[in-house]
């Protein structure tokens, strides 16, 4: 079963530091909780030679799901369905659906007294002008429809830069396909603390849990000198019953091999 994930986010308000991106950090998250394993997260500025590279390049890869972020609005610089549009060979085409989508927003706009008429301008049109055979998703919060496409065995899906634009449609539309794919996986975790012990004499106890344990993925966090080192432990598994047990084998084997070395463990406090 591919449970691979990969993110490409656009922005030239990333690459140079003006915008934290927050949305990778959420979406890989968000990802990860719910079975997937997220292998890259790649960052391009508005430009669409670089966004048809960045898709061709993760295509090659065949993940499951490729999620882009940014660049679906109305602006000069909103380039991504250019993009992905050039890097899939496919024209773009006005999608009735996503017009219609985008017409009754604005129609709420009025309603609501944030406009005096709808009026579909050629700014509003460019975001319902989608690759060819995508499918929009519903925005609830803002305008622009987020973006589905199949190829092959891949979901390519286009999310808002916008943080709750972006975040609404992935838990609307995004997370049920995700569950269905990943099959009932769920990514579980746990952390301990060490003290007394460096990270170079830690390393080598981790591989051998790791090797003993070859379902746990353990990884080791310093916190500074003489504040001990975060060690975080996860898997996935579809039994919750199943996950804990692997997690809790690993966290006995390391605190045991710590404890020879001179070190000691501790659970990590809630809130730590």
């Amino acid at each position: 079963m591919n449970r691979q994930m990969e993110i490409i986010c656009v922005g030239n308000e990333l690459l140079i530091g003006k915008t934290l991106n927050t949305n990778a950090h959420w979406l890989a998250r968000r990802a990860t909780i719910f079975g997937m394993l997220v292998k890259r997260v790649t960052i391009v500025g508005d430009n669409v030679d670089e966004i048809a590279g960045a898709v061709q390049e993760v295509l090659d890869r065949k993940p499951k799901f490729i999620i882009i972020t940014g660049g679906l609005g109305p602006t000069f610089d909103d380039k991504t369905l250019e993009g992905v549009s050039r890097g899939l060979n496919c024209k773009l085409e006005v999608n009735e659906k996503a017009l219609k989508m985008i017409r009754e927003k604005y129609e709420t706009y009025v309603k609501e007294g944030k406009m005096e008429r709808v009026e579909l301008t050629p700014a509003r049109v460019k975001m319902a002008t989608l690759p060819e055979g995508a499918e929009p998703l519903p925005n609830f919060v803002g305008t622009a429809p987020g973006v589905k496409l199949k190829i092959a065995e891949t979901f390519l899906i286009a999310l808002p830069g916008v943080p709750p634009e972006m975040e609404t449609i992935f838990e609307e539309s995004v997370l049920p396909l995700l569950r269905e794919e990943v099959d009932g996986n769920t990514f579980f975790e746990m952390s301990i603390y060490s003290y007394g012990i460096i990270e170079s004499e830690l390393a080598p106890l981790i591989d051998q849990v790791m090797h003993d344990n070859p379902y746990v993925y353990v990884k080791s966090h310093p916190k500074g000198w003489g504040k001990g080192m975060e060690i975080h432990f996860s898997t996935s598994a579809k039994e919750s019953r199943t996950a804990k047990n692997r997690l809790g084998k690993a966290i006995v084997q390391l605190s045991d091999l710590v404890q020879k070395k001179g070190g000691k463990t501790k659970s990590k406090k809630k809130g730590q």
